[in-house]
């Protein structure tokens, strides 16, 4: 039977597989996958968390990708970065080093501004303009048109930058000019969780990303900034709630109202934490301050999971337009048609919302819809996860109701929060944590309708869904669903062994992908354990039948998907944590991604170097028994012995050797062995193999593990005699 069934024993899945890496079935029939082969010319910087392919209106093909770090496009075999800038700063004499006098000399370069410049530890700045440095051994090209991760932030008006390499000169005295660029923050490279009594440290942490710093010291007990008074000054308080409550260093202070850039109605030492300044251990300028408005502290009990999303993207077009969403954050444009377009960033799109968790355009209406956003344009602290807006038919910049446009917004009601949408046939597929909705375009007075097709059925992660002619078919927390007009829990013969083995701490990490060169829906998923992509499971649309699905698994790891249609092959990115990563961003340590092409070759060809990919199944155990007026049959009971004296391999293609192993136990519970003889190497030529093993049940196993391999099976034939009781 096609498919694996990791629901039962090998035992009882006689006549069936049961296991496999890298294969497939097509047209019933178990094969190794097609290879992959890198693209372009370059990594990538972090994980990729996003990606779209479009053609603009001359026919050019352009595939964006956004990792948690930078929003590439890549066209003609080559990756821009048009990531959109969120500051600009020109410093003069801003660069300070630590070199051999006084010493000891480091590879830290401090960069002074005139103002706060609201930069934040990991975030990338972009350097040009760059003229001269003395007293140091570094140049002009080691900083100009280079981006650089910071390092550290002591104060609200410096940042510090790491080097490859170690200052060898005195330390710079003085410099000429620089342009800093901040890049716009995305997002951590996973997903971080934590549970139960004090999140974090022994002293407790916050359950909110939201940061700042302080814009002044506080020094005494009682008194805010600078010593006195009752307010606390910070470079910015830009989404702060106007009360609550703010952790600096250990220590909380709660106030009431918010004035420009102060926190007044201040107390200090909340909630029993120290009160910090009497003991020389006071918070200085530039200090992190947190809004911890959700904060944990030890020995208080968490009111829930405490989930930081991963810096992720939604990517769509608009005509010639690239829609680029921070998902959490801003949604920017970038305009293909433009002279130089690749020269050029992606900018903020006017008057739309400021944080979102997920955007799509809706066609043939072309509106551009966000979910997951904002009641009032503007004001982050307005967000609701359950909230809809759409902007005016054709105008993406317009989204305030009137008489005279379609703009419009509606809340939905099942779920705690939108987890993700998707264009479908004749409607907008939405899914919440709980539910499933349509939205369909109905034109004037109400623009759009809504209605809820499911229950019980939340989608698990954000790209965990995909839609193919017109079906849904996504992955939730208690299993797999389809919607073709109707919703349809999908019956999956592995679906134990993927829960049981998924780490749920990682489910914004999980996304599918649509191979339809081979009817295809792949989800890729963390084991549990680790942090980053490292499995998948596949269901096959074109040959599953009503009455079984054909699914497998693997440990294929792909951390973004796009389907042939544009490119003609899917493209996929694979993603190292680990690997030196200072080719794109000096500093990086959000590891680096590969942009590679599916289903080229039979190997994986990275940097024009082939390597190997293993592929191999597995069947279930079958056995005979005997009967005598009809001699032996293989789906037996097991009672008797069976001599296996050789078998005949049938290929319908093989390239290179495929190797066969045959696995024998005498009881279910036994440990398998391989025949005495085996493995066999089996070339194109071999017309059969001699065995000479005895078992009381035997399973087959198919293999490749040399570069140039493949194949595709057809039907063994084994040459098999009883052997008696004991």
């Amino acid at each position: 039977m096609p498919g694996f069934n990791k629901q039962v024993t090998p035992t009882t899945a006689e006549g069936q597989w049961i296991a496999g890496d890298n294969v497939r079935f097509r047209y019933s029939t178990p094969e190794k996958i097609g290879g992959w082969s890198e693209l372009g010319e370059s990594y990538l910087t972090g994980p990729v968390r996003g990606i779209h392919h479009f053609v603009d209106n001359i026919g050019i093909k352009y595939a964006a990708l956004g990792t948690n770090r930078i929003l590439y496009v890549y066209s003609g075999g080559i990756f821009y970065d048009i990531h959109p800038i969120d500051s600009t700063n020109t410093l003069t004499n801003a660069f300070s080093t630590v070199g051999t006098s006084p010493g000891p000399a480091t590879a830290i370069v401090t960069l002074t501004f005139s103002s706060p410049h609201g930069i934040n530890v990991e975030d990338i700045i972009f350097l040009d303009g760059f003229t001269t440095i003395t007293g140091s051994n570094y140049v002009a090209a080691d900083f100009d048109d280079k981006k650089f991760m910071v390092t550290s932030v002591p104060t609200t008006t410096t940042l510090t930058i790491t080097m490859p390499s170690v200052e060898t000169g005195a330390g710079a005295t003085t410099s000429g000019g620089i342009r800093v660029q901040a890049y716009y923050t995305v997002g951590p490279a996973q997903q971080l969780a934590a549970y139960g009594w004090g999140i974090g440290q022994y002293s407790g942490t916050v359950a909110g990303e939201l940061d700042t710093t302080l814009n002044g010291a506080l020094l005494a007990d009682t008194a805010g900034t600078g010593g006195s008074g009752t307010s606390v000054t910070l470079a910015s308080t830009t989404g702060f709630p106007t009360s609550g409550i703010v952790l600096v260093g250990a220590e909380l202070i709660t106030y009431t109202g918010v004035t420009g850039s102060d926190l007044t109605g201040i107390t200090r030492g909340a909630s029993g934490t120290a009160v910090s300044g009497t003991t020389g251990s006071a918070h200085l300028t530039g200090a992190t301050v947190y809004d911890a408005n959700d904060y944990v502290g030890w020995g208080e009990a968490a009111s829930g999971d405490y989930v930081i999303d991963p810096g992720m993207w939604s990517l769509d077009n608009y005509g010639t337009k690239l829609i680029a969403l921070i998902v959490g954050g801003a949604c920017f444009e970038w305009d293909s048609s433009l002279a130089a377009a690749t020269s050029t960033r992606a900018t903020i799109i006017a008057n739309a919302p400021t944080a979102s968790r997920d955007m799509l355009v809706s066609t043939p209406d072309r509106h551009l819809v966000f979910f997951g956003t904002e009641t009032t344009i503007g004001d982050t602290t307005t967000q609701d996860d359950m909230f809809i807006r759409f902007s005016s038919q054709e105008d993406i910049t317009d989204y305030t109701p009137t008489a005279v446009n379609t703009a419009g917004s509606q809340r939905l009601a099942d779920g705690s929060k939108i987890m993700g949408a998707l264009r479908g046939r004749d409607a907008l597929y939405i899914w919440t944590d709980t539910a499933m909705f349509t939205m369909r375009f109905v034109g004037s007075p109400f623009t759009f309708a809504y209605e809820q097709v499911g229950t019980n059925c939340g989608l698990i992660g954000k790209n965990a869904c995909v839609e193919v002619d017109g079906a849904g078919y996504w992955m939730s927390e208690n299993g797999f669903f389809r919607y073709t007009g109707q919703l349809e829990s999908m019956d999956c013969l592995v679906e134990d062994f993927v829960y049981d083995n998924i780490n749920t701490n990682s489910n914004q990490l999980i996304n599918a992908g649509l191979n339809n060169l081979f009817g295809e829906v792949i989800w890729f998923y963390c084991t549990d354990g680790s942090d980053v992509v490292d499995a998948m499971v596949s269901y096959n649309y074109i040959d599953s039948s009503a009455q079984r699905g054909i699914w497998t698994t693997g440990s294929l790891n792909r951390t973004a998907w796009a389907d042939s249609a544009v490119f003609g092959k899917p493209h996929a990115t694979y993603y190292d944590e680990g690997a030196d990563a200072s080719f794109d961003v000096v500093g990086n340590t959000d590891g680096r991604s590969t942009y590679y092409e599916q289903e080229t070759g039979n190997n994986q060809v990275l940097r024009g170097v082939s390597t190997a990919i293993t592929s191999n199944i597995e069947s279930g155990d079958f056995d005979i028994t005997q009967d005598k007026n009809k001699g032996i049959t293989f789906r037996g009971d097991g009672e008797y012995f069976m001599s296996i004296r050789r078998f005949i391999p049938d290929f319908l293609t093989q390239t290179g050797t495929t190797r066969v192993t045959l696995y024998l136990r005498d009881y279910p519970n036994a440990s398998q062995v391989s025949s005495t003889l085996g493995p066999f190497d089996i070339t194109s030529s071999t017309t059969k193999q001699d065995t000479r093993a005895r078992a009381r049940s035997v399973a087959l196993k198919v293999e490749n593990i040399a570069i140039d391999q493949t194949w595709k099976l057809g039907t063994f034939r084994l040459d098999i005699q009883e052997s008696g009781r004991r």
